[in-house]
């Protein structure tokens, strides 16, 4: 039996998730994580102890808090024989990158069916990687993005439209750091304005 945790700060998808899993013959979710914050707590205290961990980490990329990439990291550093899997609704060929650098083992979108997600877990378990083709193409033919993370997200989360203060609220920093984010976006990227910004980054896959 394969015991895996699901961290996501959306508590209904984590459930959801935990109960479509949960229906495989050979796959337990004994529990679920609002946060990176709590699951590493959770983690440490259980490695202090000497208790057995999970087999496998599932973790949203986008928590809130610290992000799905550095809690799938220092879980790694704790249980090295955990394998790490994170899904995310915003998929993009840097965060793969920078995801399989620190040793992730699965990526793939939150839109991947239950059967996807359940042979996902057993690949990585078995010591495998379990790439979503379609990103993994993305990644292949993508040029390298003259923007840094935070500016590639600021300029993907201002696709959406809103004001500075929105797109502020939406990746969680204050609006002057926001402005500036964008404002060194669009110069890289030689736009007028950050909507254009969003669409030429899209195009080439920066974002």
């Amino acid at each position: 039996m394969i015991q895996l945790v699901i961290v996501d700060d959306e508590q209904l998808i984590a459930s959801s998730m935990a109960t479509l899993l949960s229906l495989e013959e050979d796959l337990d979710v004994p529990r679920t994580f609002p946060s990176g914050e709590a699951v590493l707590e959770w983690w440490r205290k259980q490695v202090t102890i000497r208790e057995e961990v999970p087999d496998v980490l599932v973790t949203d990329l986008n928590l809130g808090g610290i992000d799905g990439i550095e809690v799938a990291q220092q879980i790694g550093a704790l249980s090295p024989k955990t394998a790490l899997v994170i899904v995310t609704s915003h998929s993009r060929p840097l965060l793969l990158k920078k995801a399989l650098a620190t040793g992730v083992q699965g990526f793939l979108p939150k839109t991947a069916s239950a059967e996807e997600f359940a042979a996902a877990v057993r690949t990585v378990h078995g010591g495998g990687r379990y790439i979503d083709p379609e990103l993994a193409a993305m990644t292949i033919t993508a040029s390298d993005s003259p923007l840094t993370e935070r500016e590639a997200e600021v300029v993907n989360a201002a696709g959406q439209g809103g004001s500075v203060e929105e797109i502020a609220q939406l990746v969680f920093l204050a609006p002057g750091t926001t402005r500036n984010y964008l404002s060194s976006a669009m110069t890289k990227i030689g736009a007028q304005n950050r909507f254009e910004a969003f669409l030429r980054a899209r195009e080439k896959v920066w974002i």
